[in-house]
């Protein structure tokens, strides 16, 4: 049973040549070095037990400018995105995109009637959600229900079957933590993923001391369930809401109790069994618009039947869009998605072992010497990942030289204006010149990406602080520290 608070909130064909590093840090404004700047921060007394490593090269010269442990592996929490989506945007290229079906081997006879089981053809989109329909999270279900309706299709004399065989092998990461598969960013994986595979919940407090509180669901299906005990309490009162899934289980459980005034609680739970989630409030809206399954739901990994023909399609968004949709928000799912898409493309099997050993191959090919490192899934929610930021700067250098380079730095947050570093750096030098990816599990916190410092030359950087007890506050306030000495330059 997990009981939990609810939480606040082409490859290519090229190396980089001439890449000499240097090896004195260079001197900051006013001849202060900018060692001195960055050593001040790191060596703050919070940080008397963590471990830093940070690397910061110049973009057009590649003049080592500082360097602190720089070569150890450390874990990098979701910076590790930044490996994933470079290696699927190479692997892919900018524009593919990847398209859900409705299939049938069976005849449709003049009645509208399908004769024979239809297929929902899960391919790996992770964006079977409301995330490019203005909010609507079965647009994408309601354009393949069109795509039924203006085939003819009345009835369906069979099974509507979700089909996630393209991926195969664990459907979580390795090592992540049991608390973190109740939320959206621990959800399962599968190569029929809908709404992140989660549900959307709203919880506000009632109109009196002691009603029921207000749960608002999205979707509303009866795949799941919401039992809910909390009340609504005086408005200042202590907010003791508490929110239960037991494992293997959808009914969603809420105790406790909500103050009157207090702004909504929103957040997405994780679901069991993406696959049938998906098939499910298809057939749902599918009956809805009056199309009837008859034979019932079921789900399948083994190999499509031979003789499938496309009653209905839907392409998602380009691969240019699906990784800003990882790394802006960092989407632990949709990175998990991509490893696998990577393994099926580059070594024929979606499993995350082949995801892996595409990304190595990847990194090779750029000149990344990853040797050292250990990665064990594609978000870095998994306790196990370790990487170097002197490695992952080469990798940064190499991809501001890659042919889709634009592509990718478009994809990370930028300082002050969006993704997860929206709020971060607001009116400092650092705001609209820092483009970087964030990472951040317990204990750890870290920042890789680019600068453009007021100078105008171009910097690039990784940092990561590790076994940090004093609080993400702390850890976060130190980056973003660096990154306006950074900016100012």
């Amino acid at each position: 049973m997990t009981v939990l608070r609810l939480p606040l909130g082409l490859a290519l064909a090229f190396l980089v040549p001439g890449w000499a590093v240097g090896r004195e840090p260079a001197k900051g404004p006013a001849g202060t070095s900018l060692k001195r700047q960055i050593d001040a921060i790191a060596d703050r007394p919070a940080f008397a037990a963590a471990f830093w490593g940070i690397e910061v090269r110049s973009l057009r010269s590649g003049k080592l400018l500082y360097a602190r442990n720089a070569e150890k592996s450390l874990k990098p929490a979701s910076t590790l995105k930044l490996v994933t989506t470079a290696a699927a945007l190479d692997a892919f290229g900018p524009q593919e995109q990847i398209t859900t079906t409705l299939e049938t081997a069976g005849r449709l006879d003049a009645l509208g009637r399908v004769l024979g089981d239809l297929y929902l053809v899960g391919r790996g989109d992770p964006n079977l959600s409301g995330r490019f329909s203005e909010g609507r999270i079965i647009a994408a279900f309601e354009k393949l229900a069109q795509g039924l309706e203006a085939a003819g299709v009345k009835r369906i004399e069979g099974r509507l079957i979700g089909h996630e065989g393209l991926f195969q092998g664990e459907r979580r990461g390795e090592d992540w933590a049991w608390e973190d598969l109740v939320w959206w960013y621990g959800a399962e994986v599968s190569a029929l993923s809908f709404n992140d595979n989660s549900v959307d919940l709203k919880v506000t407090a009632g109109e009196r001391v002691g009603d029921p509180v207000l749960v608002e669901r999205n979707p509303v299906s009866a795949y799941y369930s919401v039992v809910s005990s909390a009340s609504s309490g005086p408005a200042g009162s202590e907010d003791t809401l508490t929110l239960t899934k037991a494992p293997g289980s959808n009914v969603i459980r809420l105790a406790g109790s909500y103050p009157l005034g207090k702004p909504a609680w929103e957040n997405s739970v994780a679901v069991e069994d993406p696959a049938r989630y998906a098939t499910t409030v298809l057939a749902e809206l599918l009956e809805a618009r009056g199309i009837r399954v008859t034979g019932g739901l079921a789900t399948s990994s083994e190999p499509l039947p031979p003789g499938l023909r496309a009653l209905a399609a839907h392409a998602g968004p380009p691969m240019a869009e699906m990784i800003k949709a990882v790394n802006k928000p960092s989407q632990n799912l949709h990175a998990e998605m991509l490893l696998r898409l990577l393994g099926a493309r580059v070594k024929g099997a979606g499993t995350p072992a082949a995801g892996l050993q595409a990304v190595g191959d990847f990194l090779g090919r750029l000149g990344v010497k990853a040797d050292a490192w250990a990665l064990q899934d594609g978000s870095g929610l998994s306790r196990s990942d370790l990487l170097s930021p002197h490695e992952m700067v080469n990798l940064l250098v190499a991809m501001d030289r890659h042919p889709h380079g634009k592509v990718f730095r478009e994809s990370l947050p930028i300082a002050g204006v969006d993704g997860t570093l929206k709020n971060r750096m607001k009116g400092t030098p650092a705001a609209g010149r820092v483009q970087a990816k964030t990472g951040s599990i317990r204990h750890v916190n870290a920042l890789a990406g680019y600068v453009t410092p007021r100078s105008g030359e171009p910097l690039v950087f990784s940092m990561v602080v590790n076994h940090h007890t004093s609080g993400g506050r702390e850890a976060l306030a130190a980056i973003d520290a660096v990154c306006y000495v950074l900016a100012g330059k």
